[in-house]
């Protein structure tokens, strides 16, 4: 019997890799020590892993979305060199002050595409990310949320997601051993 979720949806920036703020070229992709191996742990357990990603430097103009898809696909490659891989990414290039949508998170939109597109049950799902809004789809949707910590997790970040029930781990490799502990 498996055990662990049907689908891990992912934060990138401070989850995965060190958030530079606004990340627009491939040479500042750094990956989080231990990110590749709780990544491919996801993989192995034969479980999507999927990244949900606010990038609100497209409609600031501090970066294109060419920009993105180049950090994107660098990204990717440094996980493929140590045997782990993305599944399939989504993001959102809006900010509120410049065009009102419903995909930025905390908004759930990215979270409802990508469940329909892998056909997966809300409630079977986790959500790993190093800020509140990163999680608090878990109470919205259902599944399971928890936020880790990074250098950009607020003190704001962890009252809410306290408040909410939401769990708490030090990196995404303890975030992952939570997921998969009985695999």
């Amino acid at each position: 019997m498996k055990s662990g979720p049907d689908a891990v949806f992912l934060d990138r920036d401070g989850t995965i890799m060190e958030d530079a703020h606004f990340i627009k070229s491939p040479s500042q992709v750094r990956l989080i020590p231990g990110a590749a191996a709780a990544v491919k742990r996801i993989n192995d357990a034969k479980v999507p892993a999927i990244v949900v990603t606010n990038q609100s430097g497209i409609a600031r103009g501090i970066f294109k979305v060419e920009d993105y898809e180049s950090v994107r696909r660098h990204f990717e490659s440094l996980l493929e060199a140590q045997g782990a891989h993305i599944d399939a990414s989504y993001y959102c290039p809006h900010h509120p002050s410049v065009a009102a949508c419903d995909c930025r998170k905390p908004a759930t939109k990215m979270f409802e595409d990508a469940m329909r597109d892998f056909g997966l049950d809300p409630r079977k799902v986790a959500y790993v990310g190093d800020r509140w809004r990163d999680v608090i789809a878990s109470k919205k949707l259902g599944g399971r949320g928890i936020m880790i910590s990074s250098h950009m997790t607020t003190d704001e970040d962890r009252r809410k997601a306290q408040g909410d029930g939401i769990e708490a781990a030090a990196s995404l490799k303890d975030a992952v051993e939570m997921l998969f502990r009985s695999s």
